[in-house]
């Protein structure tokens, strides 16, 4: 029986069969990468579902943004409800790197805002993929960047089973080492508290609160129980708390770190006498020494993934352990399957990553702020990478040239199943001399009849400050409006969608995030604003993706607002003309009528009623860390 049970009222239609036949078939014969060229609107994740429970191997799906990563995750949840779907993102809500710039001698201390909901969700594809099979991570490209040993972090939790011998002491001390906190009032994630021999433990993966009671130094009962109730939903013969930090060492292993700590630091203060860089040596000596006594006396500090290598048993230069790490491996090869979603954005991302993190970091070393060791916390080189994905397929309307180049399997999916064809597309001059009226005049004009027909509009931008801008004034024209770029926080993202999606708002204002992979199937129209300002944000991928969020409804248009018609936007309404007639010709010959995408409204993500909501919302909850402090938002 296969791990993965696929739940779909659909079957594949359209290019979907053959699609599916070739991909499995590639992937089974050992080639390391595939392509699935999928149109928007023509259900490439459907297709992945049908390889993924017929390839029968735990999934890593990698989106380029958080608010597609969750809509992929709502999707698979829905097509695997029996499975173990998770959610793999930054935490950060706001996130200021640690970085000194010498020319003005500028210490820029790290400072964020931690969503949470978001590192629980983190913790339970981790907690998940060392306990079962039959698992699917969706995640951003975070998963590339160091985590922790999955050893460490899998050996460390504490196993419990009705009848196991435990002493209230031994329990309280076990929970401590691996960064559980004791509380005598609220419980939160990563707490518990102790009344007698009963113990109340929040695990930092899960929203429900452990009960185990202990009677004559045995483990009597084991309830999984409402936090805000207080009721026991479930009882349990065993269970499994895993830590509450990713980093985590055995006592052994702090040992000799701490020794590794020194001994390096030892070699670069020599190193900074010998140059007669003073300053630097004392800057470095009195931060490693403080970091070195947090990790002595509580096992953590902040700023231990500056250690990673030392507590990891690494050598200099020796890849980090991602989330790729805790992900199967066989005969040491990655044994699971890698589907990287709108690869012609992933791809570079991964590629990039890299290069932009170890520039900063060798500055830090280089006066004083940091160990040379901090270089290897680091996200993974693109050689590394390829190592530890094992088989790939990549998906995306508009792949690059590395995914044709590499994949000896490129899998084409033209024909949508719902006979849905391109949308029409228009073009209007940026500013029309003749009615001395401009771009913003004319979507104005379009967006009243979106809004009287209760539909929904996507006006692209080319900077956060004009989306911005562009929402307040349409508001001020009264307009139900609102805007998405990347400084939106993470949850705020996917409830906008929603909002979007049910009406609350008609028309969405952004750059990049209203490109790749949404599915909006309310949306009637798509306005470019400024497609003939040749570059990344109006190339010809970019111009195809931009367009694709109309393909999803038979009235979608797009409208193009341009006084030159580029080499990008010919090659783009070239294509989009191409797939139209395809799929006019599947549609005559089959006698299909094209039917709008109907697509039920739900919440992105599993948020649960009490702890952590979206900020503004009751019970939401982020905490902020600056150096050594840390405090709650308000």
């Amino acid at each position: 029986m296969s791990l993965f049970q696929l739940h779909s009222k659909f079957k594949p239609g359209g290019d979907q069969p053959q699609a599916i036949e070739k991909l499995v078939a590639s992937l089974r014969k050992g080639n390391q990468y595939q392509t699935l060229l999928g149109v928007t609107g023509s259900g490439k994740t459907f297709t992945i579902a049908n390889v993924i429970e017929q390839l029968d191997k735990p999934a890593l799906i990698m989106a380029p943004n958080k608010a597609l990563a969750a809509q992929l995750y709502r999707e698979y949840k829905n097509f695997f409800p029996e499975n173990s779907v998770n959610y793999f993102v930054s935490y950060y809500d706001y996130y200021q790197p640690e970085a000194y710039i010498p020319t003005s001698d500028t210490y820029i201390e790290k400072e964020s805002m931690i969503n949470e909901e978001i590192d629980r969700l983190r913790h339970q594809a981790t907690s998940a993929l060392l306990s079962r099979k039959d698992v699917i991570v969706v995640a951003s490209v975070s998963c590339i960047y160091n985590l922790g040993v999955p050893v460490n972090y899998f050996e460390s939790a504490v196993h419990l089973e009705i009848g196991q011998p435990m002493a209230r002491a031994d329990l309280m001390r076990q929970l401590l080492k691996i960064q559980f906190e004791r509380t005598p009032g609220v419980l939160e994630r990563g707490k518990f508290r102790v009344r007698g021999d009963v113990f109340e433990i929040a695990p930092a993966s899960e929203s429900f609160v452990f009960r185990i009671e202990l009677v004559n130094q045995k483990v009597a009962e084991i309830g999984v129980m409402n936090n805000l109730t207080k009721t026991i939903k479930e009882e349990l013969k065993e269970a499994v708390i895993f830590p509450v930090k990713h980093f985590i060492s055995s006592e052994p292993q702090m040992k000799e770190a701490l020794k590794e700590i020194k001994a390096e630091l030892k070699d670069q203060l020599a190193y900074f006498k010998k140059k007669e860089l003073y300053l630097e040596a004392e800057r470095l000596e009195r931060r490693t020494r403080y970091d070195v006594e947090m990790l002595k006396t509580l096992g953590f500090c902040h700023g231990i993934e500056n250690y990673s290598r030392h507590l990891a048993g690494k050598l200099a230069g020796e890849a980090p352990d991602t989330l790729l790490s805790y992900f199967p491996w066989k005969d040491g090869k990655p044994d699971f399957l890698t589907v990287m979603d709108e690869s012609h954005i992933g791809l570079p991302q991964v590629r990039g990553m890299y290069a932009g993190d170890r520039s900063r970091k060798e500055v830090l070393a280089q006066y004083g702020w940091r160990l040379p060791s901090a270089l290897d916390n680091r996200p993974l080189k693109f050689d590394e990478f390829e190592k530890r994905v094992g088989q790939v397929i990549f998906t995306s309307a508009t792949p690059g040239d590395f995914e044709l180049q590499h994949s000896p399997v490129i899998a084409e999916q033209v024909i949508r199943p719902t006979g849905l064809i391109d949308p029409p597309i228009e073009i209007r001059p940026v500013f029309d001399k003749q009615t001395n009226r401009g771009q913003v005049d004319d979507i104005m004009k379009e967006i009243e009849v979106v809004v009287a027909n209760g539909d929904r509009a996507i006006i692209n931008v080319l900077t956060k400050k004009m989306a911005e801008e562009l929402t307040e004034f349409l508001k001020q024209k009264n307009f139900a409006v609102n805007y998405l770029h990347s400084d939106v926080k993470t949850l705020q993202r996917t409830e906008i969608l929603t909002q979007f999606r049910e009406g609350v708002f008609r028309v969405l204002i952004g750059v990049n995030l209203l490109r790749e992979g949404l599915d909006l199937p309310e949306v009637t129209l798509v306005a470019i604003m400024d497609a003939d300002r040749e570059g990344f944000l109006r190339s010809e991928e970019s111009l195809m993706q931009t367009m694709g969020r109309a393909a999803r409804n038979v009235s979608g248009k797009v409208i193009l607002y341009a006084d030159t018609i580029t080499k990008s936007i010919k090659k783009a309404m070239a294509e989009v003309d191409r797939r139209r007639k395809l799929q006019f010709a599947y549609n005559t010959k089959h006698g299909i009528t094209p039917q709008t995408t109907h697509k039920a409204i739900e919440q992105f993500l599993d948020i649960p009623d009490t702890p952590d909501l979206v900020e503004g919302m009751p019970g939401h909850k982020s905490s902020r860390t600056d150096g050594k402090k840390k405090r709650p938002i308000k």
